[in-house]
């Protein structure tokens, strides 16, 4: 098929975009529909790939036949053979009539049936024989009827691993692969993206009534930077949140703004989304995982002196020998090292031998272990004062940074607006 040809099957459907993956698609759906053979479409969830199979059938020769999309992973295992095949009367609780399944409804029609990877193992054997002689047999009978379906099929998940793992018949697999159709994710697909997205937004607009929304460069190349795992469906919700949620359609939309709608720890297939901005000093910009770092390096070294702090009271104290004598496996665990003792200049240092049993005042312990408490007490109402005057300088100075717009400060800090909004709150912090 040529371009125009092609154009003209995008216009038709409603189908966006030139990339040579996605064109490359639609010409293989055009050429097959003239025939009967059996299709099996791949791609990712909401990638779009529905709109092949309603090429497939408007093109064929059973165009003017029924067509049917079923969603295989939607229909509970119990019923899904009733649904597709039809039941008898009392074939099971709750048949009070005999009923027809899809395939004999859709009889000289087309059925889709997408997410076939869910499909159980028993009822890919009746699905087998349905494609292999046209014959299936109703839920709760014995005898054998014909259909002229054509089955067109749909699965994001690898069929192959299935097979693999026991949860996909290999001849079903065979059979429903007659010809592969590959429907490309939309982070592959280019400047497609751009044009998706002004077609979603001017839709909304006129949905609205509102102005169309536009980007600026840099909100369109974040646009194309971003893997969205959604797909065509997760850009067309975007499009619909920025065309309600952004009132000031006169400005196009920034990087910032629109970074505001992605979802931040979802990277790019080709580059990281938390990127940061041109001209910015490294040393000031703020992230989750580097707040994250200084925190916990500052509480490794506080801990490291703190303990330094307990051994030298100890040590010091009057009877601070005879503790540190008594309880050598404690503090061996503080210093991470064998516990040493003193000794004098003439003699070299020992290990201390295991603790003997000797009478102790328990008076003079009690009270040596209310000192050591109440310096740890001390020292830990210090680290986390210590933490929260960093916490405050931190947020003083990302507020400062943007200019005291909350939204933008809260995202370079890595938390929410509502967290952020509270912390201001907790701190007294003027803004």
């Amino acid at each position: 098929m040529n371009s125009a040809e092609i154009q003209a099957i995008k216009n038709r459907f409603g189908i966006i975009g030139n990339s040579p993956g996605l064109n490359h698609a639609i010409n293989v759906a055009v050429q097959v529909a003239a025939t009967d053979l059996t299709v099996l479409i791949t791609g990712e969830s909401g990638s779009g790939k529905e709109s092949f199979s309603k090429i497939i059938h408007s093109l064929s020769s059973r165009k003017h036949g029924p067509f049917i999309a079923i969603n295989c992973g939607a229909i509970p295992e119990g019923t899904i053979d009733s649904e597709l095949f039809g039941h008898e009367k009392g074939s099971f609780t709750g048949a009070l009539d005999a009923r027809k399944g899809y395939f004999e409804t859709t009889n000289s029609g087309t059925i889709f049936l997408d997410e076939v990877g869910e499909m159980p193992i028993g009822t890919q054997a009746r699905l087998l024989r349905v494609l292999e002689n046209g014959e299936y047999i109703r839920v709760g009978s014995s005898k054998v009827l014909k259909t002229n379906v054509r089955v067109v099929a749909a699965t994001n998940v690898n069929l192959l691993d299935a097979v693999n793992n026991g949860k996909f018949r290999e001849d079903l697999y065979y059979r429903l692969n007659t010809v592969p159709i590959y429907v490309p994710p939309l982070r592959d697909r280019g400047e497609d993206i751009l044009l998706l997205f002004r077609k979603f937004t001017n839709d909304f607009s006129e949905r609205y009534r509102t102005k169309p929304v536009r980007l600026d460069v840099e909100a369109r190349d974040l646009l194309m930077q971003y893997a969205f795992p959604g797909n065509i469906r997760q850009l067309k919700n975007i499009a619909e949140q920025i065309t309600i949620l952004e009132t000031d359609k006169d400005l196009p939309i920034s990087h910032d703004t629109l970074n505001n709608y992605l979802n931040p720890v979802q990277p790019s297939s080709r580059k990281a989304l938390v990127t940061l901005r041109q001209g910015e000093n490294t040393a000031e910009s703020f992230s989750e995982r580097e707040l994250l770092y200084k925190v916990l390096f500052d509480m490794r070294r506080d801990m490291t002196e703190l303990k330094k702090l307990v051994r030298n009271v100890l040590e010091n104290e009057k009877y601070g020998g005879d503790i540190l004598k008594d309880h050598q496996e404690l503090f061996s665990s503080l210093t991470n090292a064998e516990p040493t003792v003193t000794a004098p200049a003439t003699e070299p240092a020992r290990l201390l031998p295991p603790p003997i049993s000797r009478t102790v005042d328990l008076d003079r312990y009690s009270d040596e272990r209310s000192e050591i408490e109440d310096v740890v007490h001390v020292t830990a109402e210090e680290e986390s004062l210590s933490l929260e005057d960093k916490e405050k300088e931190m947020i003083i100075k990302a507020l400062r940074k943007n200019n005291n717009k909350r939204k933008y400060a809260a995202s370079a800090l890595g938390i929410s607006e509502r967290t952020l909004y509270r912390k201001i709150k907790q701190y007294d912090i003027e803004e």
